[in-house]
C-alpha cells in the first residue's frame, strides 16, 4: 500500500491545518487510522478536497476517505442527508464514519480508487458483448435504476424540486460564461429573442418527463469501479446536489458523458437497457422507447448547454484551464440534437457560429477521451 506524508498537502491556511491535525488524531483511535499516510486522494470543480489514510485495526490493512470542506465555502448538510437516504436504500455510497460539522472535517469508507473513466478500455470501440466496457456501463445502469428505486418515498420527494426556476439558471450559464465571456460573441436582440425561445422549448419538454431522485453527476469520474472485476457494482460519489426531476437526467450524464462519447449506436443500445430495466423496476418511464429517447435527447441539451457554461467558468474564473479540453466533446452533443429538432435551429446555428469565431466549428464524431 502507498503511503505519504501529510507534507504532500498543499495548506494555504495554517489554523485549518492545526485543525484538521486535531481533529484527525482525535477520530484516528477508533478506527485505527495512521494519521502519518495521509495524502491527497482528489479536488472537485467545488471547494471540497479528499485524502486518503491508511488504517491498521486489530491485524487488518484498510484505508478510509476524509474530505475537508470549509464551512465558510461548503455546506456538508446536503451531503449527509443525501448521503444516508441513499446508503440506508442500498446504493453502494460511502459510509459516513465520522463528521464535524463546525469544522467541516468528514471521515467516510473508501470505494476505492479507479473511477469508471479510468478503468475503460481505450481499445473497446464497440462494447461487444463479453468485453469490459459494456460489463462496467451495465453495472452502472443497474446501479442507477437502484439509485431510483430507492428514492420513491418521502426522503426523496422532500429534496429541492428541478423546477423552471433551477432549469432556467443552469441554462442561463451557456449565454453568460460560454457565448459571451469564453467565446466573445455579442448576440443580436433577434439572437436573444430566439435563444429564449429556445430555452422556453427545452424547459416545456423536461418538465413534461416522469420525475425521480437526480443525482445531477452520474458520470464516468463519479462512479468509482474495481480495476480487475467489471462486473463489480460501482460506487457512487458526489451526489450532495440531488434534486426531484427528470428521470433521463443522470442517464444522459452516463451515455452523453462530457469525458468520454462512444458512437450513438452504442448509446442507444444502453438507453434501450437501461428502459427496460426501469420499466421492470416500477419507475416512472415513457411507455414507449421512442417517446423515452426523444426526452432522452431534449434533457441532454440542456445539461449539454449547462455544462458548456460551467465549463468555461471553470476556466476562465476559476482557473480550472483543464476543462476547455472537454469542451469539443459537450459541443458535439449540444450541436447534434439542436439540429435535429423543430425549433431548435437558431440554437444549432449560435453554436456553429461561436465555433466559428473561436476557429472553426465542431465536427468530432465517434469515440475520443
Amino acid at each position: 500500500m502507498t503511503t505519504a506524508s501529510s507534507s504532500v498537502i498543499h495548506w494555504t491556511d495554517e489554523a485549518r491545518q492545526q485543525a484538521f491535525a486535531a481533529w484527525l488524531a482525535s477520530v484516528a483511535p477508533a478506527h485505527g487510522l495512521q494519521p502519518e499516510t495521509v495524502r491527497s486522494a482528489s479536488a472537485d470543480a467545488s471547494f471540497r478536497r479528499y485524502f486518503r489514510v491508511d488504517a491498521l485495526k486489530e491485524g487488518a490493512r484498510g484505508s478510509f476517505i476524509i474530505m475537508d470542506a470549509p464551512p465558510d465555502k461548503e455546506d456538508c448538510r446536503p451531503f449527509v442527508a443525501v448521503d444516508r437516504l441513499l446508503d440506508a436504500g442500498g446504493v453502494n455510497v460511502p459510509h459516513i464514519l465520522s463528521w464535524d460539522e463546525p469544522q467541516g472535517f468528514m471521515l467516510l469508507s473508501d470505494l476505492g480508487e479507479h473511477t469508471l473513466l479510468a478503468t475503460l478500455e481505450a481499445t473497446d470501440y464497440e462494447h461487444p458483448p463479453g468485453s469490459a466496457n459494456r460489463a462496467r456501463y451495465q453495472a452502472a445502469i443497474d446501479e442507477l435504476v437502484r439509485l431510483q428505486g430507492v428514492a420513491q418515498g418521502e426522503g426523496a420527494q422532500a429534496l429541492p424540486p428541478y423546477d423552471d426556476a433551477l432549469l432556467q439558471r443552469e441554462l442561463d450559464l451557456f449565454p453568460d460564461w460560454y457565448i459571451s465571456k469564453l467565446r466573445g460573441q455579442v448576440l443580436t436582440e433577434p439572437q436573444q429573442t430566439q435563444l429564449a425561445q429556445a430555452f422556453a422549448l427545452i424547459k416545456s419538454q423536461v418538465l413534461s418527463q416522469p420525475t425521480v431522485l437526480v443525482h445531477r453527476d452520474y458520470h464516468s469520474r463519479n462512479l468509482m469501479a474495481h480495476p480487475a472485476d467489471p462486473h463489480a457494482r460501482p460506487g457512487v460519489i458526489d451526489f450532495q446536489d440531488a434534486v426531484w426531476g427528470p428521470a433521463t437526467y443522470d442517464l444522459v450524464s452516463l451515455l452523453r458523458d462530457a469525458y468520454v462519447i462512444w458512437d450513438e449506436d452504442i448509446q442507444l443500445d444502453y438507453a434501450v437497457r437501461y428502459w427496460e430495466r426501469a420499466r421492470k423496476a416500477g419507475l416512472p418511464v415513457a411507455a414507449d422507447f421512442g417517446e423515452f429517447w426523444r426526452d432522452f435527447e431534449w434533457m441532454g441539451l440542456q445539461r449539454h448547454l449547462k455544462v458548456l457554461g460551467i465549463f468555461a467558468r471553470l476556466a476562465l474564473r476559476d482557473g480550472k484551464r483543464q476543462y476547455l479540453d472537454d469542451i469539443p466533446r459537450v459541443w458535439t452533443y449540444a450541436h447534434r440534437v439542436a439540429s435535429r429538432y423543430q425549433g431548435l435551429g437558431p440554437l444549432a446555428r449560435l453554436l456553429e457560429q461561436c465555433e466559428a469565431a473561436h476557429g472553426g466549428t465542431q465536427t468530432q464524431v465517434g469515440y475520443t477521451f
